[in-house]
């Protein structure tokens, strides 16, 4: 004998209002990724404002040797570098200024202001793993480079990953640069640079979060050279104020030699 069940009106009345309830929470989750502009303009603007002030400490390690230099430094918008080194003796008055797409280096010893081309804004910054460029920010991620969010194969909860590529007219060593962020927050977790035949070059982490004035930011920047064994630099932020008055010389050629 078969069984039938016969959906009377009555009943089909309450099943839909059940289906529509249960219907969206089987549905996909909508699309909750941020604009990736959002992330990319934050950390580009992450250590900078109308204008700041910071004093860090850099150490360079290789393979036979380790030294450290302490320095100030100036920023007014993303336009904007003043550099001031303040130890040890034998570097202490070497100082660097970059204004919008040009710099300058002053070395005390022969009391010379040098320029530094175009072509040397990739060349290493007081002989670290940074480049001129890392340090005064001449290239914008913004407005310098083309950038998707995207999933890597070891990708991690809790985390964001955007593909940066250099634009045609972006002079780049880098065939790409990919960025690590937080979630919650947008702060960078770590940066790796490629070369243009997709080989890792450098590995950037970001640690030891910490709050200056309002503001939350990763206090130590290591930079891993991956073509030079045992090298490394890290930088680490002992104090840094945003927003604050500037005197209209900080940025001018003759603030180069000025003695601090």
């Amino acid at each position: 004998m078969k069984i039938r069940f016969i959906l009377t009106p009555w009943l089909a009345v309450p099943a839909l209002i059940i289906c529509h309830l249960l219907f969206p929470l089987l549905a996909p989750a909508e699309d909750t990724l941020p604009d990736v502009q959002t992330i990319i303009d934050h950390v580009d603007r992450l250590y900078r404002s109308e204008s700041s002030y910071a004093e860090m400490e850099m150490t360079v390690v290789s393979e036979h040797w380790e030294r450290t230099i302490s320095m100030n430094a100036w920023t007014e918008g993303l336009e904007k570098t003043f550099i001031d080194i303040t130890s040890p003796k034998k570097d202490k008055g070497i100082a660097t200024l970059r204004r919008d797409t040009e710099m300058w280096n002053y070395f005390p010893k022969i009391n010379k202001v040098m320029k530094v081309p175009p072509s040397m804004m990739m060349g290493s910054w007081m002989g670290s793993d940074f480049t001129n460029d890392d340090l005064v920010k001449e290239s914008s991620l913004i407005r310098d480079y083309s950038y998707e969010l995207y999933t890597p194969d070891d990708a991690e909860e809790g985390y964001y990953y955007v593909e940066l590529k250099p634009k045609e007219e972006t002079p780049s060593v880098w065939g790409r640069i990919t960025i690590v962020v937080s979630k919650d927050t947008f702060l960078p977790v770590s940066e790796s640079y490629y070369d243009e035949k997709d080989r890792k070059m450098r590995h950037l982490i970001f640690s030891e979060v910490k709050d200056f004035g309002g503001r939350t930011i990763p206090s130590v920047l290591e930079m891993v050279s991956l073509n030079k064994e045992g090298h490394r630099t890290v930088i680490r932020y002992k104090e840094i104020e945003f927003d604050v008055p500037l005197d209209k010389d900080v940025f001018t050629l003759r603030n180069l030699r000025k003695r601090r």
